[in-house]
């Protein structure tokens, strides 16, 4: 309620650093043309969205700034500069968060009115002001260009653990009942042994063994029986009431295993001929769970090839452990990144269009696959994960032709001049944060290339062009 003094101002600014160096007769310019503010600890400085037609000058407490939109991060804190708020050359039209102080604080206010007089009173707050200009925007690019990086480091997250879960999932799963089956098998072939009356019968046995693995092997890829999850389902029942007739313990049991491995009842029929009852018994579940043994470790074979394949390409993504500049295999390149993006293609058909013999391009890997990852989600997003995505890689003299081609709904005319500016997106608020492109832009332009768009309704196409030999390009 009671105004400071003038001199007690005056001796607060000049604790400014961006102040520094103003004489006496500036620093009183200041102090007679603000309007002075003072709050408790919580109090409300700014407000998002509202009008800003004020410098601040804070000249004791903190304010610290919250943004509520702020896409990937939900809510950014960050503290304020000691000159802050609306600056002379400035176009900032709003606050861009919530404004409110950490402990008391003490601020003066001069309205943009007059900018011009202060100028004009202070010359050097022009240099001082565009100063802090600078610094405001590059800082403010660096936390929106982390807070995309966050964004898409999620989404990669995302796509990886649903890539990863279903082969880790398997082989979990196959390892335990391995272990469980191992120790049963085990047991069994015992039991089996003391059964055989003479060699011929164990020798009969192992060749009917032999036989029957040659068939399965012979028809891993084909067979007439089942043709249709009607058919399996029938087969297995003729199965199970084949074991029933010649008293096989356990048919639920083994009845599924054997109708999986496509035996023939023709089969089971010399088998039975060859052993007598109580043998056939132990035969049969004996060879149904080796059976069993052998599918529950190929699962984990192949669930396990497959978590090598997602590693490697993760690796060959990333170019994990090797140089900033790596002379680039550009079908290797897009198919590690397609990898990456596995979990939403159920629905995609991806066409890959590669000239034969491509040569190697000159260039910083990670980051023009961080390209073809902002090109490839685009795309997606706009065909919404169903639809055709058509990729082609050609040459033209010293210049290598990348084109990303989607059947989405198209851009619209009127925007597609400003989307490779930064922060301007078509994605709704808290999706995206509109530099993806932007980026994509100046990984391009780090290259020495270009990259152009051509969009009309379900044709868009995205045409990257990149010197084979970034430094020969001029």
């Amino acid at each position: 309620m009671e105004p400071t003094p003038v001199e007690e101002i005056v001796a607060a600014l000049g604790l400014i650093s961006p102040l520094d160096g103003l004489s006496t007769p500036e620093y009183e310019w200041l102090a007679t043309h603000s309007t002075e503010r003072v709050g408790p600890d919580g109090s409300l400085i700014f407000r998002e969205d509202e009008p800003s037609h004020h410098m601040n000058i804070i000249l004791s407490g903190d304010v610290i700034a919250h943004r509520r939109k702020s896409a990937s991060v939900a809510r950014f804190v960050g503290r304020t500069s000691r000159l802050t708020g609306k600056l002379p050359f400035s176009r900032m039209k709003t606050w861009g968060a919530d404004g409110r102080t950490v402990g008391p604080v003490w601020v003066l206010d001069i309205h943009e009115d007059l900018f011009d007089e202060m100028l004009c009173a202070i010359p050097s707050m022009a240099r001082r002001c565009v100063a802090l200009l600078l610094d405001r925007v590059r800082d403010f690019t660096r936390m929106d260009e982390q807070a995309e990086k966050l964004l898409a480091l999620g989404k990669l997250a995302a796509n990886l653990s649903h890539e990863l879960n279903n082969p880790a999932s398997a082989a979990q799963r196959s390892a335990v009942s391995l272990s469980a089956e191992l120790r049963e098998t085990d047991q069994a072939k015992y039991r089996l042994g003391r059964l055989f009356h003479s060699e011929e019968e164990l020798e009969r046995y192992n060749s009917w063994v032999a036989s029957a693995r040659s068939h399965i092997h012979a028809s891993a890829g084909f067979s007439l029986i089942p043709r249709s999850p009607l058919e399996a389902s029938d087969y297995e029942e003729e199965m199970l009431r084949w074991l029933e007739k010649h008293e096989v313990a356990t048919p639920w049991n083994i009845a599924p295993t054997l109708a999986e491995m496509r035996i023939p009842i023709l089969m089971l029929d010399t088998l039975a001929a060859a052993l007598n009852t109580e043998t056939l018994s132990a035969a049969i579940a004996t060879f149904a769970s080796s059976l069993r043994v052998e599918r529950m470790a190929d699962t984990v074979v192949d669930s396990s090839g497959r978590i090598f394949e997602l590693i490697s390409a993760i690796r060959g993504y990333s170019f994990m452990d090797q140089a900033p500049i790596q002379d680039i295999d550009l079908p290797v390149s897009i198919e590690n990144t397609l990898a990456m993006f596995r979990s939403r293609m159920a629905h995609v058909k991806i066409r890959l269009e590669f000239e034969s013999n491509l040569p190697l391009v000159s260039a910083y890997g990670s980051e023009l696959n961080q390209a073809w990852s902002a090109l490839i989600e685009n795309a997606l997003d706009a065909m919404h994960d169903h639809g055709t995505l058509t990729i082609s890689i050609r040459v033209s003299g010293q210049t290598a032709i990348v084109e990303f081609h989607d059947d989405g709904p198209g851009i619209e005319e009127g925007i597609q001049s400003r989307i490779f500016e930064p922060f301007f997106t078509t994605k709704p608020l808290g999706t995206a944060m509109g530099l993806g492109l932007d980026t994509v832009q100046r990984i391009v332009s780090k290259h020495s290339g270009s990259v152009a768009v051509d969009s009309k309704p379900h044709s868009t196409c995205f045409q990257v062009r990149i010197p084979i030999n970034r430094l020969r390009a001029y």
